[in-house]
């Protein structure tokens, strides 16, 4: 398995980077040992010790960086299981949809790509023709990579965690119309999900906190925190399903058990299924999600939480889903997966 947790192992590396100064070190002894037997080209000699160490420190530093390059991009093959299946969130944004399908078309082990579909109006079979086409020119190898609309008569958030009874995969992988993920990232948070299948597994983590006890209001118990307060503490208890995978059964789950009135609460104030996904998640594991460190592009404009009042709209959704379960259900973690292959320093 390549995925470590935390940063141990980290003299793994080590070996080539002594050979590589050993190298450098035997070379300088020798050209200053040269300086010293011949004092009338001492300053020549110099000028050339500068000039090979120059040379040498920089052959070194592509020696680094060819090793960093090279190592995003080797694929986890065979990967295990049946692959996944791609769950596209769209909202009128055809430019954005084609591009993400023809993304995600490339990426090793995606078996199906659905698109989740909530506008008024049917797909036209222009577009439905046009994702096709590119889905059977991106596809590598003998792969035959389905794609599918499911289509939504209402206009609710809780559409993109419907139940879907065809899926061949076990997997899926939750996704934005806007968001790109590099395939090399895809594959590996895919290998980590399959060590923990029961796990949320995504790039965008978030936290929430218990209130300062000191503060005057207290009318809500708990605060949402964003990314930077996880970046500060490297304590987060949520991945955002804006790039997450999890198992099928969570959406089973969301549609035919989870309480309605949390279903109610996201199609009236137009936010936080997320929140609602990781809640039921953890409360049906008991455990936390898995941060996987990895990139991924927005290429859309900013969306809802970019708007004021965010964070705040946030955090009463959290307090309000903790009410409703009767309890918090979220567990904090600061666990994060990460991929030996991409760094020198692991």
């Amino acid at each position: 398995m390549p995925m470590l947790m935390s940063i141990e192992g980290k003299q793994q590396q080590q070996p080539h980077r002594c050979k590589m100064n050993n190298s450098i070190g035997r070379m300088a002894r020798l050209l200053m040992a040269h300086v010293g037997s011949n004092k009338s080209g001492g300053s020549k000699m110099r000028l050339l010790l500068l000039c090979s160490l120059t040379v040498s420190f920089s052959l070194f530093l592509l020696f680094l960086a060819s090793r960093s390059l090279s190592s995003h991009h080797p694929p986890l093959s065979p990967l295990p299981g049946k692959g996944y299946t791609v769950v596209i969130n769209t909202w009128k944004r055809n430019d954005l949809l084609k591009k993400s399908v023809a993304h995600y078309a490339t990426c090793a082990g995606v078996d199906a790509i659905h698109v989740v579909w909530s506008e008024p109006d049917l797909p036209q079979s222009s577009l439905i023709d046009s994702l096709k086409k590119v889905v059977r020119s991106k596809s590598k190898g003998n792969r035959e990579i389905e794609i599918k609309f499911d289509v939504n008569h209402e206009d609710s958030l809780n559409n993109r965690f419907k139940e879907m009874k065809d899926l061949r995969t076990d997997a899926i992988y939750s996704i934005d119309d806007d968001v790109i993920t590099p395939c090399s990232s895809l594959e590996f948070a895919y290998t980590v999900w399959n060590s923990a299948p029961s796990s949320m597994v995504g790039f965008v983590p978030r936290m929430h906190w218990l209130r300062d006890p000191t503060e005057t209001c207290m009318e809500e118990q708990y605060v949402y925190g964003g990314w930077w307060s996880v970046w500060w503490s490297g304590t987060y208890s949520m991945v955002l399903s804006k790039a997450a995978f999890f198992h099928k059964q969570y959406l089973t789950i969301y549609t035919n058990q989870m309480l309605p009135s949390i279903r109610d609460y996201t199609t009236k104030n137009r936010n936080c299924e997320d929140i609602a996904m990781s809640f039921l998640v953890a409360n049906v594991t008991g455990s936390p999600p898995i941060w996987v460190e990895g990139k991924i592009h927005e290429i859309g404009s900013t969306g809802i939480s970019s708007l004021g009042g965010h964070s705040a709209r946030r955090s009463k959704c959290v307090n309000d889903f903790a009410a409703i379960y009767g309890t918090m259900p979220l567990v904090p973690t600061s666990v994060k997966a990460v991929d030996s292959r991409s760094k020198w320093f692991w």
